[in-house]
């Protein structure tokens, strides 16, 4: 049992969960929690920590087949990053697609990419972590075939990051893209429609068809796209509000999207397409 905080391999994980740089160096990052570990691709898996505590409570849990060590409460409590942790923790390898892949539907079924077109979320500069997640878990139910981010956006591999994406994180294609230009520039040679989320878009997000290969425009959350980024859009669409709201949440603007895409193709025939 590791009794000490001083131990070499804690002072790791703190770092891990405080800097990106250090989860990059290690290849790793860590995720907190039963449901989370669960969740964990057992390939995936570097190395489980536990108390004995919730060993105890949970030891006819099939995470447990690979191997596990415990750690003493206190030093739980030093390496963990939840304010109430439960007693488990996971080092995780890295893994992401390149940008390529993700265009080609890599990383979904084999069934589902043959059979739908693209629905890919791209986002410049996105700094709120509890956002990027939350993009990530709505992608999945929404039906995103994946997601392509600039290198400037939040880690992912960021802890608060992780714990709101529910999972979605082992199960959505993503990658970071060095020149998001060039990047929209490869979408269009896909044969993929860009759609820039913008609040000058001429037209309403539900006045588009998305039934075939689709990309969205997400921007920062307080500037939104850069102008350089948005400018490569095929269209500029917004969502029409009522009130004094001058914008939306980038999660919850990017979540009636993809579920407008989701519900295009889900009833492909009564798409009409108003002039």
């Amino acid at each position: 049992m590791i009794t000490s905080i001083s131990n070499p391999r804690m002072k790791e994980i703190v770092q891990m969960q405080k800097r990106g740089r250090a989860r990059n160096q290690a290849g790793l990052f860590i995720v907190e929690g039963l449901r989370m570990v669960r969740e964990v691709p057992p390939e995936r898996l570097a190395q489980l920590y536990v108390t004995e505590e919730f060993y105890e409570k949970h030891k006819q849990e099939p995470i447990f087949a690979a191997g596990k060590e415990f750690v003493s409460a206190q030093v739980f409590e030093y390496i963990s990053d939840t304010k109430t942790p439960q007693g488990i923790l996971a080092a995780v390898r890295q893994y992401a697609f390149s940008e390529e892949e993700v265009i080609g539907g890599k990383g979904m079924p084999l069934a589902q990419a043959k059979k739908r077109p693209a629905h890919i979320l791209v986002l410049d500069n996105l700094q709120d972590p509890g956002n990027l997640g939350t993009m990530f878990r709505t992608a999945e139910a929404a039906g995103a075939t994946g997601i392509i981010m600039s290198r400037d956006c939040v880690d992912i591999y960021n802890p608060k990051a992780i714990r709101s994406t529910m999972g979605a994180v082992f199960r959505m294609p993503f990658a970071y893209a060095d020149s998001l230009l060039r990047t929209i520039e490869n979408l269009k040679k896909a044969g993929n429609h860009v759609y820039a989320a913008h609040l000058e878009g001429n037209r309403a997000y539900d006045q588009e068809d998305y039934r075939e290969g689709t990309a969205f425009l997400i921007g920062n959350e307080g500037n939104g796209l850069r102008r350089e980024v948005a400018q490569c859009a095929d269209t500029w669409i917004q969502i029409p509000m009522a009130g004094q709201a001058e914008s939306l949440n980038a999660a919850v603007a990017a979540a009636i999207l993809m579920f407008e895409v989701s519900r295009q193709r889900r009833f492909p025939g009564k798409f009409r397409k108003d002039t």
